[in-house]
C-alpha cells in the first residue's frame, strides 16, 4: 500500500474566488447556496456572501463510516419550479455525498447542470460521482497520488 500524503490548505478564499470566477465565465448565478455539513459550510457562506444569496444547509456525512443524512425535500421541489441552486462541498473524494444526493432527490437528469449545479474546492478525478462537478479550484487524482487533503477547519489548532 502507497503512503497517503497530508496536505494542509490553509487559506480558503482563493479557492472560492475561482469558483465564483467560473461561475461568472458561465453565466451562472444561482438562486440560493447550500453547504454540506460540515465542509461546504465555510466556502458556501462565503459564496452567498459575496453574491448576497441565501444560504441554506444539508447534512450528508459518511466519515469514519457514519450513514448520517438528512432529506431536505423541499430544496428538490424549488428546482422543479424553477430555482437554482448550487451545492458546495470542500471535496468530491469518493462521490459518495453527491451520489446519495443524486439518488434522495431524485430529479429528472436535465436539472443537473442547469437548474441544479455542484461546487467543490478540490475535485477527485477518481470519485465515482454519478454527475460531474460543475465548478472546482482544484482537480487531484487520489488513484496516482494519495493524499488526504486537510481544511483549516479540520485541525486549526494545529
Amino acid at each position: 500500500m502507497s503512503q497517503v500524503n497530508k496536505r494542509y490548505i490553509d487559506d480558503i478564499k482563493p479557492y472560492v474566488t475561482e469558483i465564483i470566477r467560473q461561475m461568472a465565465i458561465d453565466n451562472w448565478r444561482p438562486d440560493y447556496v447550500v453547504g454540506l455539513t460540515r465542509g461546504g459550510l465555510y466556502p458556501a457562506i462565503l459564496i452567498s456572501e459575496y453574491l448576497e444569496i441565501p444560504m441554506y444547509t444539508l447534512k450528508v456525512s459518511f466519515r469514519e463510516g457514519a450513514n448520517d443524512c438528512d432529506s431536505n425535500t423541499w430544496m428538490p421541489e424549488d428546482i422543479q419550479m424553477g430555482k437554482r441552486v448550487l451545492i458546495v462541498d470542500d471535496i468530491n473524494d469518493t462521490g459518495r455525498t453527491i451520489n446519495w444526493i443524486v439518488n434522495d432527490w431524485d430529479l429528472n437528469p436535465g436539472f443537473w447542470g442547469d437548474k441544479l449545479k455542484v461546487a467543490v474546492l478540490i475535485d477527485n478525478l477518481a470519485s465515482y460521482a454519478t454527475i460531474k462537478v460543475d465548478y472546482k479550484a482544484e482537480t487531484i487524482d487520489k488513484d496516482k497520488e494519495p493524499e488526504w487533503i486537510v481544511f483549516p477547519w479540520e485541525e486549526w489548532w494545529v
